[in-house]
């Protein structure tokens, strides 16, 4: 299956996750894009180390390194959508970037 990549819009426009990927440093920008690339190519296959399933249809892609950035994102048709992204800098995922990334997957459902 060809899958391509949505990068999730505010209603004001704003594409968050390209903004987020853009401020990074050129090492990081690049890890990103190759993991993102990865996703692309294998789709839901892609599993550990890379990609994890957190459940009811949402994703987390997970770039490592010396900084940690999380991508949660979703399957749709053959869409894949990047809802939300932030550096993990604590062993559990905060709340707050869960609750981000589900209340712009709900959005979804409503389109």
């Amino acid at each position: 299956m060809a899958w391509e990549i949505l990068l999730f819009e505010s209603k004001r426009g704003e594409k968050l996750v390209e903004e987020f990927i853009k401020e990074q440093q050129p090492q990081v920008k690049s890890k990103i894009i190759h993991d993102i690339r990865l996703l692309k190519q294998y789709g839901n296959q892609l599993g550990m180390p890379h990609s994890k399933m957190l459940g009811n249809g949402l994703y987390e892609l997970r770039i490592r390194g010396k900084i940690e950035i999380r991508i949660f994102y979703s399957f749709r048709k053959n869409f894949i959508y990047l809802l939300h992204v932030f550096k993990k800098q604590a062993q559990k995922t905060p709340n707050k970037e869960l609750d981000i990334a589900i209340q712009r997957l709900n959005s979804l459902t409503k389109v």
